[in-house]
């Protein structure tokens, strides 16, 4: 795959820019809910108790976040995530090298030959997001912004989240969510200082990348925001999560756009290099540039 070139996609079932298009992540889960579900009602037949989903319990932790909200938040976020990672399209196969993690570690650990092969644990998803939320100081609704990105990528980018790929491309999403959302600035650097063996150089590098793959879109309507916060709030109800963060209210839904419109132009310089650098291999390969940001 080269990036800033991309075939024209079908919007119309893009849920990360139309509010009507169901999440990608609720609809993988469908299938484990109604087995959970098939499962209790087998087990509690003619016993007269109800008995919750195991699926809580492995996220049980002593250790307290900073708000409550963000605690259940990044708990439903990486419940997504491993819903991506089980119920993807593929198993193994080639990976975008940017987010392959034996090409670029986070650690300087040795990389498993499986690698590629052994899908985290809900718990290992939720911790590193929370490391990362943690160290950064960064609000729950960076949370489900960090969620929209990472589906728009998949979808832009025709790419599985798997094994391979789950942590650099959940990095590089919490990177661009944090830089959009947050008031307080994270800079790269900062995100260096919390994976101590990760290089600015490789930060900037995915961040570069992830934008492109993302054909700059880091627009985030309110309307998209609210239909991810009711979608997330489902796949607590359906395994006995609390999810107590409230909607958004009308001056964070203005600022959420706002702050949307002022990155896009801070990425404007960025856009256009890319665009001329691409031009002669578009002309080649008879692809349609797709505009960056979506009405």
């Amino acid at each position: 795959m080269s990036c800033g070139v991309f075939p024209e996609l079908n919007m119309a079932y893009n849920p990360s820019d139309h509010p009507r298009a169901s999440t990608i992540f609720l609809s993988k889960s469908q299938n484990d809910v109604r087995e959970k579900r098939k499962s209790l009602f087998i087990n509690n037949h003619g016993t007269g108790r109800r008995k919750y989903s195991s699926c809580s319990t492995i996220f049980l932790d002593e250790n307290t976040v900073s708000q409550p909200n963000l605690k259940y938040t990044i708990k439903c976020v990486a419940l997504a995530i491993y819903y991506h990672i089980k119920n993807r399209d593929t198993n193994g196969g080639m990976l975008v090298e940017i987010f392959d993690e034996k090409l670029h570690p986070l650690t300087k650990s040795e990389v498993p030959l499986d690698y590629n092969q052994q899908d985290p644990e809900q718990k290992q998803i939720y911790r590193f997001v929370r490391t990362l939320f943690s160290a950064a100081q960064l609000t729950a609704e960076c949370a489900i912004v960090t969620l929209v990105y990472l589906e728009r990528l998949l979808t832009y980018a025709e790419i599985d989240i798997c094994p391979g790929n789950w942590k650099r491309i959940v990095l590089g999403a919490i990177l661009l969510a944090s830089k959009v959302w947050d008031d307080q600035a994270v800079w790269n650097v900062d995100y260096c200082q919390i994976l101590k063996d990760i290089t600015v150089e490789d930060m900037n590098e995915l961040e570069r990348q992830f934008l492109e793959l993302l054909q700059f879109n880091i627009n985030v309507p309110s309307s998209v925001y609210a239909k991810y916060y009711f979608d997330l709030r489902s796949l607590s109800e359906s395994n006995n999560l609390s999810f107590p963060l409230e909607p958004l209210s009308r001056e964070k839904a203005q600022k959420l756009e706002a702050i949307s419109r002022l990155c896009d132009d801070k990425y404007k310089d960025l856009r256009r290099a890319v665009r001329k650098r691409s031009a002669s291999v578009e002309n080649l390969s008879g692809s349609r540039w797709v505009p960056a940001i979506l009405s």
